[in-house]
């Protein structure tokens, strides 16, 4: 009940405050902060049955067991769409697990790959409103993202983005806006054109300040550090760690998860998990995340 009632003032104040054009970027953060800080989540790989669909208690089950909060939901055709999702939230909703939801950008979609996120495929200003919408009728779906966003600014242009946003703000003014954002890709020039807008981002950690690779855990505080000095240290940053494969960059090695989720818990704003583990194929990255995950971040 608390956790209503703050998001029910959050949600009235920002709408008062939107009408009046009194929110500026870094009060918008620090009210959403509230809402969406500390999250500790897993993204994508649910648990399947055999007949295609997401194992939806088994997926909330395996959420308890790690003490995550936060559940980051692919969206990306095939039996895992919105359709899909919206059976998911009131479960969620239920076990007190928030949501985010990722879309997917041109450069991962036909014909560059199989699946474009459905139904709106590469309409973005159409995703924003849909998940406003949705965002109002489940108020644990909280955030929603972009893969690859630095990859793909042709398409996401300042004023684009801006569109968009602006749509599904006026509809849900408490639905934060977190791109998947690179170290290399989130420079200056970035921040220049896109920090009046984003509420935070999504940050893949690859130690790119040294040279790129799933060996070196130790850059994490100094890259979150960077990246926040370029939005005057007012954006949120989600740490997200790679546990399973990178494309180029191969695997990760236990030892390694410990640690970056260990740096990730002292630095950053929340901690997300690339991708969720198997409790039987990789138990051993699993019990890592579990463990961390219990202690929770630390506050900053």
């Amino acid at each position: 009940m608390k956790r209503i009632i703050v998001s029910a003032f959050l949600l009235s104040l920002l709408l008062q405050k939107v009408a009046i054009g009194q929110v500026d970027m870094q009060e918008r953060r620090k009210m959403l902060a509230k809402n969406v800080g500390g999250t500790l989540a897993t993204y994508a790989a649910p648990p399947m049955l055999e007949s295609g669909y997401v194992d939806y208690d088994k997926l909330i089950a395996e959420l308890k067991q790690l003490h995550a909060n936060t559940y980051h939901w692919l969206d990306r055709a095939g039996k895992t769409d919105l359709e899909a999702l919206k059976l998911f939230l009131p479960m969620a909703k239920k076990a007190k697990i928030k949501v985010w939801v990722t879309l997917v950008p041109p450069s991962e979609s036909p014909p560059l790959s199989s699946h474009y996120s459905e139904p709106y495929r590469l309409d973005f200003e159409q995703w924003s409103i849909a998940l406003a919408k949705l965002s109002l009728e489940y108020p644990n779906l909280v955030a929603w993202s972009i893969d690859d966003f630095v990859h793909n600014l042709k398409l996401f242009t300042p004023s684009y983005v801006k569109q968009f946003l602006d749509a599904g703000r006026a509809i849900n003014p408490s639905l934060a806006f977190f791109p998947c954002c690179y170290y290399k890709q989130t420079d200056s020039a970035f921040a220049k054109n896109y920090g009046s807008m984003l509420d935070g981002i999504l940050f893949p950690y690859r130690s790119e300040s040294v040279m790129a690779s799933l060996t070196d855990p130790f850059q994490v505080e100094t890259e979150i550090d960077k990246i926040r000095s370029l939005f005057n240290n007012g954006l949120l940053v989600y740490l997200d760690v790679y546990a399973s494969p990178h494309s180029r960059l191969g695997a990760s090695t236990a030892d390694y998860v410990r640690e970056v989720v260990k740096e990730g818990l002292a630095s950053a704003d929340g901690v997300l998990i690339y991708r969720h583990q198997d409790p039987v194929l990789f138990p051993e990255k699993f019990e890592i995340v579990q463990k961390a995950f219990k202690k929770g971040l630390k506050k900053h």
